[in-house]
């Protein structure tokens, strides 16, 4: 009976915890999400802070500016590089345009055939639409000026996160080991080395994916002959970051462009490219550059994925991944939470036969004497 009255207590305070943490995750979206995103970015650019620090015999924040302006350059490129292929498709937005029509007509056909709807009644139904469509234009057009705002507020945030936590990693250092105990300093010092250690390769890690990735669809899609190419290996390398439904959006975007440009003959080549670069990524560069120290089974990063969409969005699928990974660090350092670091892992192989039986007998003899 004792034992139920603590443990009742101890769940609600849990659930408590829990739904206050979500709360306030979601109220504090756009501080906190900016925030985590540059903790990661601080821990990317570190190496290179303290090599101008230590090289260059830089002051901490003047290396802190060049790094972060090494960020900005590199984002720039990508932003650059990705709207010069844009601006070739917008150039073939008339043949573009033209080539949709025909499809809409053989739709329009095959949908008077097949279910005997005949093309005057599809215009209305496509009219009705369009003008519930306009009526809502404004809520449509609100929406777009508030995502391009907040994703500007979103940068800002986070080119200035990065700079204070970079800037101030030594005092926040300072801070994480002062807080504990004397006796807990040294796990801290550990934890806090590995997270460092596991993060930093989890994110080249990520960038060498989406760089093969990238490279590798650019390459099969132009000896196949698709048109855009680039565009399309661009697009696919960089939702692939995006884990688990990145890819589908990638493919429902490059299969759409592939259809407007060159028919339905083209789509199937680009369907099986990306079915078998996703089975080289998911099998092959997953495990050999993300794959870490740290394994989070695919049951918690697929949950992690679905809460971080409903909490913040993209953002949130994104951050999900190396946080979960932080936590299981944390949980598998300290002794009350190890259970819980065990059910974030993946299975271990069990021993071979071989070795269990002379365990078995050893535990055996040694009950004997």
């Amino acid at each position: 009976m004792r034992e139920k009255l603590t443990f009742l207590p101890k769940l609600a305070l849990i659930l408590f915890c829990l739904i206050s943490l979500t709360y306030i995750a979601i109220l504090g979206q756009s501080l906190l999400a900016p925030l985590l995103f540059s903790f990661l970015m601080a821990i990317l650019l570190l190496p290179v802070g303290n090599f101008l620090e230590q090289k260059f015999r830089l002051k901490r924040s003047l290396a802190t500016i060049f790094a972060v302006i090494l960020m900005i350059a590199m984002i720039g490129g990508i932003m650059y590089f990705f709207g010069n292929q844009l601006s070739d498709l917008w150039a073939d937005w008339p043949l573009l345009k033209q080539k949709a029509n025909i499809s809409f007509h053989e739709l329009q056909h095959w949908i008077s055939i097949t279910f005997h709807v005949n093309t005057e009644k599809q215009l209305t139904y496509l009219n009705d639409s369009t003008e519930k469509a306009l009526a809502t234009s404004a809520t449509i057009v609100a929406t777009t000026l508030a995502t391009l705002s907040s994703t500007l507020l979103f940068l800002g945030f986070t080119l200035l996160f990065t700079f204070f936590i970079l800037n101030y990693r030594r005092v926040l250092f300072t801070f994480l080991t002062a807080v504990f105990k004397e006796e807990h300093k040294e796990k801290v010092i550990e934890i806090v080395s590995q997270i460092q250690y596991i993060i930093k390769k989890y994110i080249i890690g990520l960038f060498l994916q989406m760089l093969i990735v990238t490279i590798l669809m650019i390459a099969i899609l132009s000896i196949l002959g698709v048109k855009y190419a680039v565009l399309l290996g661009l697009v696919a390398g960089i939702f692939n970051v995006v884990p688990y439904l990145g890819i589908f959006f990638a493919l429902l975007v490059s299969c759409l462009i592939t259809f407007a440009t060159a028919g339905a003959g083209k789509v199937l080549l680009v369907l099986i490219t990306f079915i078998g670069v996703h089975a080289i990524d998911g099998n092959i560069l997953m495990p050999l550059v993300v794959g870490s120290k740290v394994k989070i089974n695919a049951l918690f990063a697929f949950l992690g994925i679905i809460v971080g969409e409903m909490v913040w969005g993209i953002s949130g699928m994104f951050l999900c991944i190396p946080y979960l990974a932080m936590l299981k660090i944390i949980f598998d350092r300290i002794d009350n939470l190890k259970p819980w670091g065990i059910l974030m892992g993946e299975e271990h192989k069990p021993a071979k036969k071989k070795r269990v039986y002379q365990i078995t007998k050893k535990i055996k003899l040694e009950e004997k004497d």
